[in-house]
């Protein structure tokens, strides 16, 4: 957040270490996973008008993301699952945002075509954000 703006000459290899970290778990209470999604969420606000053209990657990642949490059966307490999908939630909400609604656009078939009770909370939650 000191960068403020400045961090867009930074995106393309930020872009690279954010979805490596989302991509792996990282044991029972997740802490670079939970970390990851701060600094993506601070990057979203600071460097909002750089975001449409990273949504495609971003998206996906987040969704997978989403999917991974609710299927794992690991050691992840509760809590924990919840506060991941809650700080992706808010991803995808403030990408929404950014974006200028594409997010509710591409996830309107996702939605409609998910049968996970957790997941479509989430995506639900996108959708009604304004």
């Amino acid at each position: 957040s000191r960068l403020g703006i400045l961090i867009v000459r930074h995106l393309k290899r930020l872009e690279r270490v954010i979805l490596g970290y989302l991509e792996v778990p990282d044991g029972p209470e997740e802490e670079a996973r939970l970390a990851i999604l701060e600094t993506l969420q601070c990057t979203i606000e600071h460097a909002w008008p750089r975001m449409p053209c990273r949504l495609p990657v971003l998206l996906k990642a987040l969704l997978r993301l989403l999917w991974d949490v609710h299927t794992e059966r690991g050691p992840t307490p509760e809590p924990v699952r919840a506060a991941l999908l809650h700080r992706a939630t808010q991803c995808l909400i403030l990408l929404d945002r950014c974006s200028q609604g594409q997010v509710k656009v591409l996830l309107e078939g996702v939605h409609s075509s998910c049968e996970e009770k957790r997941v479509r909370e989430c995506l639900r939650k996108v959708q009604e954000s304004s």
